[in-house]
């Protein structure tokens, strides 16, 4: 492709984009996709001869688009948004034609140097102290499994060489995700030596049984290495009192890795700091730019306070990939377990700069103030309850009548494609989640997805 030609479908590909974004309240948030329908309409052979964008671009409207679940979509109110800001799309470009892999320094000094620089501004609009290290990772199942790594290092070094011991042992809420148990499967820890320690009635992991249980194990000859105390459960937005945690781990001398993975986002909010309290006193973190700091999937930012304990557990250097020392030089590869690194931190850095601390705090505070907002709407309606406190930017609620009538409401708006709600359970019944966090959202958006909701109602 001739440079005259890549500018021409470059353009054609960016106006597709700004159209896109422009108007894609026009796009059905859930599409009416039946299984392995793309599938069925692609060739079961990629083809011999080169074809052209313009043939490409065309099948991409006509055969892809009509199967795209739209995360950036106004409406899109499942699981976690993820929505990217049109300053992040364009650095994923230039990150593209750059094509670096930062493994070494010397691979890529500026995308080594600028995802320590861009971590580090990110602490510092958390509220949180200097001296965490930070690195970026693709999703926080990958940061999750680090810090469990790490830990395993801290509590039981001989690990690397000799393999797990019988009875490695973790903990966290009966609220946290299933990342700790995939980390938990993928370290040979084991889902049996996974404790969830039982939660208060605010969903909130409590301290005393965590001592407790961790005493138990103890004197059972388990070896506990880990908690992992959540800020922002996905459940339901719950904040664990990391403060108290850290302060039962340092009795027992085992790592704290905090998951905040959604939650550490609101923090940049001053106001919503205090869901940090205590972070500081742990070992390592996650934060998920791409969930709530609008920079397109996949970033996922790891911090700890201990980086010689990461480096021991991962740093392995065979000859085609020595290097020199020097004090201020630091190699990615030598802390985490992937070998190739995409330039990552070039899309946060484009989003910090374009909408600065404060535009950044307008957006996540206009969330949580609408989210308190539906949630009136919510409570004013006497057919409805509240399932959890609104912390954050989910708002979790059901009918009082029955969890089938409540199941209808999220199958007829998802199956409409005017929205896109999820569900989960609490207090053993069936709570739809709303979660706002989309770039674009407005209150006109909720608004009219809580006038369909009603709707429903029987």
């Amino acid at each position: 492709m001739q440079p005259d030609e890549f500018r021409r479908h470059g353009h054609a590909i960016i106006d597709w984009i700004a159209d896109y974004q422009a108007n894609i309240r026009q796009y059905p948030v859930v599409p009416a996709s039946v299984p392995g329908a793309l599938v069925d309409a692609l060739p079961a052979r990629g083809p011999e001869a080169p074809e052209s964008i313009e043939q490409i671009l065309r099948d991409f409207e006509a055969l892809i688009m009509p199967g795209v679940t739209h995360w950036n979509h106004p409406r899109f109110h499942s699981f976690f948004a993820i929505s990217s800001s049109p300053p992040g799309v364009l650095a994923e470009a230039l990150t593209a034609a750059l094509n670096m892999q930062h493994m070494l320094w010397k691979s890529g000094p500026a995308g080594t140097e600028l995802e320590q620089v861009t971590l580090a501004w990110l602490i510092d609009w958390m509220g949180l102290k200097p001296g965490w290290f930070g690195e970026i990772f693709d999703t926080a199942s990958i940061s999750t499994l680090h810090g469990i790594a790490a830990a395993r290092e801290f509590v039981v070094p001989a690990s690397r060489a000799q393999g797990n011991p019988v009875g490695l042992t973790v903990y966290c809420s009966q609220w946290a995700h299933t990342s700790v148990d995939k980390a938990c499967i993928m370290l040979g820890v084991g889902l049996d030596n996974l404790r969830r320690i039982e939660a208060d009635d605010q969903y909130r992991l409590k301290p005393a049984a965590l001592a407790q249980a961790i005493r138990e194990d103890r004197a059972a000859g388990r070896i506990p290495i880990c908690v992992v105390p959540t800020v922002g459960t996905t459940g339901v937005t719950s904040v664990d009192p990391v403060a108290e945690v850290v302060r039962v781990a340092r009795e027992e001398n085992l790592w704290v890795h905090v998951d905040a993975a959604y939650g550490g986002a609101a923090a940049v909010v001053p106001e919503f700091r205090h869901y940090l309290d205590g972070v500081d006193g742990a070992d390592s973190m996650v934060v998920n730019p791409h969930k709530w700091l609008f920079t397109p999937v996949d970033l996922s930012c790891f911090y700890t306070r201990r980086p010689d304990v990461v480096r021991r557990a991962f740093s392995l250097v065979p000859d085609y990939l020595k290097y020199e020392e020097d004090p201020r030089l630091v190699n990615l590869m030598d802390y985490g377990l992937p070998l190739g690194r995409r330039f990552r931190s070039l899309k946060l850095w484009f989003a910090m700069r374009y909408y600065g601390h404060e535009g950044f705090v307008r957006m996540i505070r206009n969330h949580v103030a609408w989210a308190h907002r539906l949630a009136e709407l919510i409570v004013a309606d006497e057919r409805f309850e509240l399932a959890a406190p609104v912390t954050m930017g989910l708002v979790c609620f059901r009918l009082k009548s029955s969890d089938e009538e409540t199941r209808a409401i999220v199958q007829g708006i998802n199956d409409s494609g005017f929205a896109f709600l999820s569900q989960t359970t609490v207090d053993g019944k069936f709570t739809i989640r709303w979660a706002i966090g989309t770039f674009g959202c407005t209150w006109d958006d909720i608004d009219a997805v809580w006038q369909r909701v009603l709707t429903l109602v029987p």
